[in-house]
């Protein structure tokens, strides 16, 4: 007969090895702690259940997680949103582009304006667009020679 014990550390570890094969070993989401959480919950000695303080404090971690993660989304709302960048319109920007030969240089020009493709905003200097991801620099127009 399998020891118990040695079999509910094995489900315990496989499970945790399941969560971090799923994410490449990166991160760990709300919901692969809670499997975690409940698998450790399922195999725990009856004798000697989960403290309550321990419960709490895990339970505690799991809300930071969820938390952490909505912030995250936000965030990315946030930073994707049409007021921020439509701020943009009219400015003196600098980015980081190719040349024709393909060699990087630096650009400026005056944003004209903002389209929205493929989920990422640009915006177009000069006919050319460029993603927020590669300014280096925003000023007003009015103090920048272009």
């Amino acid at each position: 007969m399998a020891d118990p014990i040695v079999g509910n550390v094995s489900d315990i570890l496989n499970a945790t090895k399941v969560v971090k094969q799923k994410k490449n070993g990166n991160d760990l989401g709300k919901d692969d702690f809670l499997k975690i959480l409940i698998t450790q919950m399922k195999y725990q000695d009856p004798s000697q259940p989960m403290q309550d303080k321990e419960f709490i404090a895990q339970m505690a971690q799991f809300t930071s997680v969820e938390q952490l993660s909505n912030m995250a989304g936000e965030m990315k709302l946030l930073r994707q949103s049409l007021g921020m960048a439509s701020g943009l319109i009219g400015q003196s920007v600098t980015w980081l582009g190719k040349d024709e030969l393909g060699y990087s240089v630096t650009k400026s020009g005056i944003v004209d304006s903002i389209t929205f493709k493929d989920d990422k905003q640009w915006i177009n200097v000069k006919g050319e667009a460029i993603t927020l991801d590669q300014l280096t620099k925003i000023e007003n127009a009015g103090g920048a020679a272009e």
